[in-house]
């Protein structure tokens, strides 16, 4: 018995992303070194953000934001995958597994609203410039994130609310390599296909919801680009060219895994791959590369650091 829950499986066992042993030691090495590149990248971004005061405007504070969000999904998938690429037996605990799914959903539903603010940002700085200091205050740059987090968690906790009162009674063997809520449901002792369907349209119309609104706000602000030819609106479009490529890399493969689930599908494991592994590493790769001001921040932060080696 598990708590309430009725259930006599204690644990779940994971099938993993293959059976061959040299794609698992590619993966293993693979993933390690995104792991620590992410983790690297992302807390760069944070410190840099946070310690310097050329970067203290609304745009890196939700980049920061973002930043911190990408450490929490480089640590809730990412550590337990990389620890069951070494065993042959991969099991969680049925808490650890509830546990996974509820951050997996805040992180993703975070980071949805995060990018949604980032494009209204992007949309106040270019379509309205006289207004954006009064408009991106620091009350509203607090709001936004306070939204994102509390959606994060609302949308996280309605998907928990599908399983966690039903029995599971066996088997308890889940083709992934993380708890993934489709999956997961289908192992229940009932008839789950109205969960499934509801569970599909709930991250569905978050995913695709979120995505249309991107989409809108961007074309708003491309078409302004467009028509104010000049350096500035260059340089706007790069920043836009590195906000759409981070969209596309996060909504990608979550769409596809969440809104049209294919169960016996090798490709949903790999593209969950991404979303979890790849994706956090390429969005400080994408917005530091791309951005000047954070490359000279960068150096301003960490030249101190190396002149103090230099002399010891």
């Amino acid at each position: 018995m598990v708590g309430g829950n009725h259930s006599v499986v204690s644990e779940f066992v994971f099938l993993g992303l293959t059976n061959s042993w040299d794609i698992q030691l590619f993966l293993l090495v693979l993933s390690s070194v995104l792991f620590v590149a992410s983790m690297t990248g992302n807390i760069l971004i944070v410190f840099s953000v946070t310690t310097d005061p050329h970067l203290h405007s609304p745009m890196y504070f939700l980049l920061a934001s973002l930043s911190f969000i990408d450490l929490g999904a480089c640590y809730t998938i990412s550590p337990k995958m990389i620890y069951d690429l070494f065993r042959k037996q991969k099991v969680i605990s049925f808490g650890g597994c509830i546990t996974q799914i509820f951050f997996i959903h805040v992180i993703g539903g975070v980071e949805m609203v995060l990018l949604i603010a980032m494009a209204f940002d992007r949309y106040v700085a270019i379509c309205k410039p006289l207004h954006y200091l009064a408009i991106m205050s620091p009350r509203m740059c607090i709001l936004l994130l306070a939204t994102a987090w509390g959606l994060g968690i609302i949308h996280s906790l309605f998907q928990l609310a599908f399983i966690i009162n039903l029995p599971f009674c066996g088997p308890n063997v889940l083709d992934s390599f993380y708890c993934d809520l489709p999956r997961l449901l289908r192992l229940a002792c009932i008839d789950t296909y109205r969960l499934q369907f509801m569970v599909t349209v709930n991250s569905g119309f978050l995913c695709v919801g979120s995505l249309l609104i991107l989409l809108i706000s961007y074309i708003f602000i491309l078409f302004t680009v467009w028509k104010h030819s000049s350096a500035g609106s260059s340089k706007a479009l790069s920043t836009l060219s590195a906000h759409i490529t981070v969209v596309f890399l996060f909504f990608g493969p979550t769409i596809f895994v969440y809104t049209w689930p294919h169960p016996n599908s090798q490709m949903d494991k790999y593209l969950a791959l991404s979303d979890a592994a790849l994706t956090p590493f390429l969005n400080p790769v994408i917005y530091t590369f791309r951005n000047k001001e954070m490359k000279t921040a960068m150096k301003r932060v960490f030249r101190p650091l190396v002149i103090f080696r230099r002399i010891s």
